[in-house]
């Protein structure tokens, strides 16, 4: 990134933003050819087929029969990033204990420039699939534990995220108006835990609660999801978020022996 020296706003390098584009576009869509490039980019072919070959010669992109994928390379600075988080360590043990004793599917979910991150999931006996993977960006407010990280940010912050990224639906049950979302905030704070009925997939119900810091704000949150039809009444109300307070107490109180 550069620098204009006039306002102090960052200007986008265009070519980092053109090469950053092409790999999102062939994750996007499992694989891409160079046609398929050219016309979503709506750039000259020749030029497209230059940033290809560069990010071929440093492997981020493998050419194969049909187009080109993502290269394995990416694996290593993804690891790497997380490795780098200190609450994946403290929390992937928990995280598994906790799949194993609900039967559920487990999220520990952190937040980078106001966007989540999956960063590590357990999968219980009686877990549906979703659509969710490690390494997904999303939006916080279409999560349980998305909206416990939200809950322990000032308002100014709330504020400026969703300024930023706007608060798009993901289903019809999405929280999309600001006053809904800050009501729900409150209403978070007070209890301890956050809970997303159908507001990132259908039927599907999570309770989610933070994981703080010594000054109160969340560095990650753990949920507990699981279909509508189970994952209701006091054992979504009451003794989930029992069973997830204590894990998430349990990982703050050894984060802050970890860092003295």
């Amino acid at each position: 990134m550069t620098t204009d020296s006039g306002t102090g706003q960052r200007r986008p390098v265009k070519t980092v933003e053109t090469a950053v584009g092409i790999l999102e576009l062939i994750k996007g869509r499992d694989g891409a050819t160079l046609p398929e490039l050219t016309d979503e980019l709506d750039m000259a072919k020749s030029t497209v087929h230059r940033h290809l070959k560069t990010l071929e010669n440093l492997d981020f992109v493998v050419e194969g029969d049909d187009g080109y994928r993502i290269g394995l390379r990416t694996l290593d600075f993804g690891i790497y990033a997380r490795d780098q988080q200190s609450v994946f360590h403290e929390g992937k043990d928990r995280v598994e204990e906790l799949a194993d004793e609900t039967g559920e599917k487990v999220w520990l979910i952190t937040h980078e420039r106001g966007r989540s991150v999956h960063l590590f999931s357990a999968t219980g006996a009686r877990s549906v699939r979703t659509p969710a993977r490690e390494g997904n960006q999303g939006y916080l407010h279409q999560l349980a534990a998305g909206k416990a990280i939200l809950a322990s940010f000032s308002e100014e912050r709330v504020r400026s995220i969703a300024d930023e990224y706007g608060l798009p639906a993901e289903t019809e049950a999405t929280i999309t108006d600001r006053d809904k979302l800050f009501d729900e905030l409150a209403s978070i704070r007070e209890r301890g835990v956050a809970f997303n009925r159908g507001e990132s997939i259908p039927k599907l119900n999570a309770v989610g609660a933070p994981i703080t810091d010594s000054d109160g704000e969340a560095i990650a949150a753990i949920s507990v999801s699981g279909p509508s039809n189970r994952v209701k009444g006091t054992y979504l109300t009451e003794e989930l978020p029992e069973r997830l307070l204590g894990v998430t107490n349990e990982i703050e109180i050894n984060l802050s022996y970890a860092e003295s």
